[in-house]
């Protein structure tokens, strides 16, 4: 089996490539989602929050998120404390995930943050969806209904893109030219097993 990660800043299509790979028939974990999960249902991560923020932060099965949000966004120092909490339980849970699909061929880590959270630790290659910064403000905008301001704000706050592209074993332009055929490559070179910088889908 293959654990491909995918990543890519706000507005470079990250999750549409991802929907593309589903649509092929490959499983997807989407860290997000199950993050949200998780810090629900895991009793590791339930109980280092309880520890960290007190037992308000939890009122029956749902969780207090105007608390955490408060306690997370209010510095850089909090945010470490809490992924300090939540990422571990993740790696742990998507290994569980991909361990029960022992058959598959390829399966798919997504995640925006993954160089961040360390996420690359538990896939063997990373593809990085990059699109030029205009195009991403502009579907960021419409996505969210934001404004461009805010979203240069939220791009500001993440990881640069060239550095996660240099990064990356893969890099999917997602500019407006074809997909399906940078898919197919990266599909190709993952069968034959070949990554790295000499075997990307394409390089700016």
């Amino acid at each position: 089996m293959i654990k491909l990660g995918i990543t890519g800043g706000i507005g470079s299509g990250k999750s549409y490539v991802a929907r593309m790979l589903s649509q092929k028939g490959f499983a997807v974990y989407d860290t997000d989602s199950e993050a949200k999960r998780l810090m629900i249902s895991d009793t590791d991560i339930r109980r280092g929050l309880i520890e960290l923020l007190g037992p308000e932060v939890y009122s029956g099965e749902k969780l207090n998120k105007p608390l955490l949000a408060n306690y997370l966004f209010a510095t850089e120092e909090n945010a470490a404390r809490i992924n300090s909490i939540v990422h571990p339980c993740v790696k742990r849970d998507f290994l569980r995930w991909a361990a029960a699909r022992s058959n598959d061929e390829l399966v798919v880590l997504e995640s925006a943050i993954l160089y961040e959270s360390g996420f690359e630790d538990v896939v063997d290659y990373v593809v990085t969806v990059y699109a030029p910064l205009e195009i991403r403000i502009s579907r960021a905008m419409e996505r969210d209904h934001s404004t461009a301001e805010q979203v240069k704000e939220r791009i500001a706050s993440q990881m640069d893109e060239d550095l996660k592209c240099s990064r990356a074993d893969f890099v999917v332009i997602n500019d407006g030219r074809s997909l399906l055929p940078q898919l197919e490559n990266l599909l190709k070179a993952l069968k034959n097993g070949k990554g790295g910088r000499e075997a990307c889908v394409c390089r700016m």
